[in-house]
């Protein structure tokens, strides 16, 4: 994984992780997330993220997406 304070983009699953969000890497491993709206429309779907690295397995998260497969 990359270093705090770098930006990051990532495609995967969101899930709910206790009170708060995650993304199941399609890559593997996860990432906690840090986000400003609950994205309650893509629980459980593929998305992308972008974001910075705040902490140790952490993004706070600027964008959020459905992710679209390149033909």
């Amino acid at each position: 994984m990359s270093s705090i304070g770098s930006r990051v983009e990532e495609t995967g699953t969101l899930i709910r992780d206790g009170g708060g969000f995650a993304l199941r890497r399609d890559i593997g491993g996860r990432w906690k997330l840090d986000m400003h709206r609950v994205p309650v429309d893509h629980v459980e779907k593929r998305v992308r993220i972008s974001g910075i690295i705040v902490a140790d397995r952490l993004i706070d998260v600027d964008a959020l997406g459905p992710d679209f497969p390149t033909i």
